[in-house]
């Protein structure tokens, strides 16, 4: 199981549901997360083999900003 953490522009529970039906059509996500509380507005992804840049793609098709963090 991989790990992937992102800071992002979904700021609000409305953005959260828009990327939602995005990100559960993809079969790799296992479980995701947003901490809204965050000032990086972190989503933390646990996944099998997913490429960071599907992520990326994803959110800016949706209209946000995305950035793999490291940790």
């Amino acid at each position: 199981m991989d790990v992937l953490i992102f800071k992002t522009s979904v700021a609000t529970k409305q953005e959260v549901a828009r990327v939602h039906p995005l990100l559960t059509s993809l079969a790799d996500i296992k479980q995701y997360n947003f901490d809204l509380e965050d000032c990086d507005k972190v989503l933390r992804i646990e996944s099998r083999g997913l490429e960071p840049q599907t992520i990326n793609h994803v959110l800016q098709i949706a209209g946000f900003d995305c950035e793999e963090m490291p940790y």
